[in-house]
């Protein structure tokens, strides 16, 4: 996993003709595939929408026999509880820890708006 992936929500809006590659990560999310948040961001913006940097962040524990597996699981929790009013969300960092055979990982995400509206518009939940 790369830092400053993108997730994009099921059901995010994008821009008319605005192809990504999306690739299904975990229950209501999908991964942006070969973009990383910066580029993604230009892309957005040269079609006249927004990429909002929310602040906040949030960080969750995950752990598997395998490095890849303990990454996965501390994501699939921090997309869980990212909040509904936001449509993607950024890996900021993360951190891999073996111990007992075993590795545990910690990840953070920032949530992010993609939306046409220059103000924010967080969606109704």
């Amino acid at each position: 996993m790369k830092l400053h992936a993108i997730f994009l929500r099921e059901g995010c809006v994008l821009p008319d003709r605005f192809a990504l590659q999306q690739e299904w990560f975990c229950q209501h999310w999908m991964l942006v595939e070969g973009l990383e948040a910066v580029t993604l961001d230009a892309k957005i913006r040269s079609v006249g929408w927004h990429f909002m940097w929310m602040l906040g962040s949030n960080g969750r524990h995950g752990y598997g026999r395998t490095r890849d597996g303990a990454i996965h699981r501390a994501l699939e929790r921090a997309l869980k509880v990212t909040s509904r009013q936001f449509n993607a969300s950024e890996l900021d960092s993360y951190r891999v820890k073996k111990y007992l055979g075993f590795h545990i990982a910690k990840v953070i995400l920032c949530p992010r708006q993609i939306q046409q509206q220059t103000s924010l518009e967080i969606a109704n939940v």
